[in-house]
């Protein structure tokens, strides 16, 4: 299948040397949660979401599934959709099919390979669909191709969990920045993940066959091979806990022993029960999350939701 032209705005490698030794500097030392999605780690997330206990994919979907016709609805005929956060993109094949005439397609991923290959695959399923993948951290500013610049109603869409990624007032800047993307004219349908029984989360990333430890793990690997660092990955150990009172999960990666890494030919030391933070992800109230985009401008238009209300889809607009 031919590869699509691709607008390549990945980061410098000294941009990923410069985040891991600022992380590992800190009193807690942690590591942005975007660096985990090298090829290994796209496909081992990939994997996750396929797992019992990980309901949020699997919930979202059913939730694409009952309602992307009313998703449809509110962004209108012949639209633009810019998704951050692409993977497989499929979720996305859910929307498209109820779109009216949707006019093009682009999506934003930092894992080179992964988005080659699903932005071929759905350009050929989508033949009349003008796709055009863009790989780029997209936390950060960043400038779509052309059509994302046209008169057509562009649509931010990014489901999943990630918006819980970031701190509240993170996640409000991050909300003005899709506000940017999308227009005063557009909007913004992204998944909300939602408070819930402390069982219920842990369960969901500490799974028993172990692939979130896998995926956590790989972590140190991809650091050992891009940036020559000397992680014992055998002497660190995944550990996931919620944190009530931050109303977020907390996922670490925690040192058996003491011991020197060095990465780039600086040494870093760990304590023995010393932890890297490597994730966290907030759960919302769904008055408090409207809350936080009314504080940015914006307004929640539609929710839906599963019937345990583990998981919602939310639309906002300016």
């Amino acid at each position: 299948m031919p590869l699509l032209p691709l607008h390549d705005l990945t980061p410098e490698p000294e941009d990923f040397l410069g985040e891991v030794l600022r992380g590992l500097a800190r009193s807690q030392k942690e590591l942005p949660c975007k660096l985990f999605y090298d090829e290994r780690g796209s496909a081992l997330f990939e994997r996750i979401c396929e797992l019992p206990e990980y309901y949020l994919t699997r919930t979202e979907i059913g939730i694409l599934e009952r309602h992307a016709h009313a998703m449809a609805t509110c962004l209108g005929r012949r639209c633009v959709i810019i998704e951050y956060g692409s993977g497989s993109s499929r979720k996305t094949r859910l929307l498209l099919d109820q779109l009216r005439e949707p006019l093009g397609y682009i999506p934003v991923e930092l894992s080179h390979s992964a988005l080659q290959e699903a932005a071929a695959v759905l350009a050929a399923a989508y033949p009349h669909l003008c796709v055009l993948p863009v790989c780029a951290d997209y936390t950060r500013e960043l400038s779509l191709p052309a059509l994302a610049a046209s008169e057509a109603r562009r649509v931010v869409f990014f489901p999943g969990s990630t918006i819980g990624n970031f701190t509240p007032l993170e996640a409000g800047a991050f909300l003005k920045q899709m506000l940017s993307q999308s227009g005063r004219r557009g909007g913004i349908l992204l998944g909300v993940d939602l408070k819930k029984e402390r069982r219920v989360l842990e369960a969901a990333y500490n799974d028993a066959a172990g692939v979130t430890a896998a995926f956590n793990l790989n972590l140190l690997r991809r650091i050992n091979r891009e940036l020559g660092a000397d992680f014992s990955v055998a002497d660190f150990a995944h550990h996931a806990l919620y944190d009530e009172g931050m109303g977020r999960i907390e996922m670490h990666l925690v040192s058996r022993r003491r011991q020197q890494v060095h990465i780039n030919g600086f040494p870093i030391r760990f304590e023995a029960g010393e932890s890297i933070l490597t994730e966290c992800s907030y759960k919302y109230a769904l008055e408090d999350f409207e809350e936080l985009a009314g504080s940015v401008g914006l307004s929640v238009q539609r929710v839906w939701t599963d019937a345990k209300r583990l998981f919602s889809v939310q639309y906002l607009s300016a």
